[in-house]
């Protein structure tokens, strides 16, 4: 499912990181990585070397991207480069879209140095921004990637956005035979302290069993067979990250946007704190326009 990966760049120890899964995805989907470098046009880069007007940021690109190649090639994986200019965030959004990508792999931490576009504010605006998936990667010293995914996570409030999501992470599910677990959260901080917290609270667990069954059916048509449900109270964050340790979850599938009511769990702050917070990859899934 993913023929075409893209992968922003800057050589930093997160980046290199995040390319050594591509790498792996790509082997494993007989996939090309599309590496990119953006120099960024908010930031002064023009100089002058022996009287020829040079821009620092392109050449620096241009040098860590032939590192990135020189990888790829011992790894065995089929690669392109491109070094672009402009704003990094919708730059690499607008990127993928117009090349129609199937999935960008970004880490949440890049370098301190010159080019620092990779860290997380701007991969979590990419995650905002972009209509094509975002594969993200919170890069830790103690902390291992582990490919193929055998369980994924699928968080879930029942929205339009959350199954948009959860039909990906399905697909990826059923290419990987892997164990999906569906979590719904019920948002008890959002309750209002009153005789109506009971009422609320009895409707906010019908709703979130409704969800995962929705998404626990499409499974099965969708020929993935250990589906596991989890229907939990409490703050939606803490909720996912307990999740994802107590069962040994190897990636996160996620959407950008959810319900505009109460229990607005899948909305941008959440899945960007769960992009920060993860100790896994998490895919998130925007729907575009």
């Amino acid at each position: 499912m993913y023929e075409d990966i893209l992968l922003p760049f800057d050589g930093s120890d997160g980046a290199a990181e995040a390319l050594h899964h591509a790498a792996e995805i790509a082997h494993w989907a007989d996939a090309t990585i599309h590496v990119l470098f953006v120099a960024d046009t908010t930031r002064d880069s023009v100089t002058v070397v022996e009287t020829q007007v040079v821009d620092a940021l392109v050449q620096e690109g241009e040098d860590i991207v032939a590192e990135a190649e020189k990888t790829l090639n011992t790894l065995g994986v089929d690669y392109d480069s491109d070094v672009v200019q402009g704003h990094p965030a919708p730059t690499i959004a607008e990127y993928a879209e117009q090349y129609e990508y199937d999935v960008i792999v970004m880490p949440t931490h890049g370098r301190e140095g010159v080019s620092r576009y990779l860290i997380g504010s701007v991969t979590e605006k990419v995650v905002r921004l972009s209509s094509v998936p975002v594969l993200t990667a919170r890069m830790q010293p103690d902390e291992q990637l582990v490919f193929p995914y055998e369980t994924i996570l699928l968080p879930t409030d029942g929205s339009a956005g959350a199954a948009y999501a959860a039909e990906h992470g399905l697909s990826l599910a059923s290419a990987l035979d892997a164990t999906v677990h569906v979590l719904s959260v019920v948002d008890d901080t959002s309750l209002d302290l009153d005789v109506r917290s009971t009422t609320s609270g009895r409707d906010g667990e019908q709703a979130a069993t409704d969800a995962v069954d929705d998404v626990v059916s499409e499974a099965e048509t969708r020929g993935v067979s250990d589906s596991i449900r989890h229907v939990e109270h409490g703050s939606p964050i803490e909720v996912i990250l307990e999740t994802i340790e107590s069962n040994d979850i190897h990636a996160v599938v996620m959407g950008t946007t959810g319900r505009r009511g109460s229990d607005r769990i899948l909305l941008g702050s959440v899945a960007e704190k769960t992009v920060r917070s993860a100790p896994v990859p998490v895919i998130t899934v925007g729907r575009g326009e």
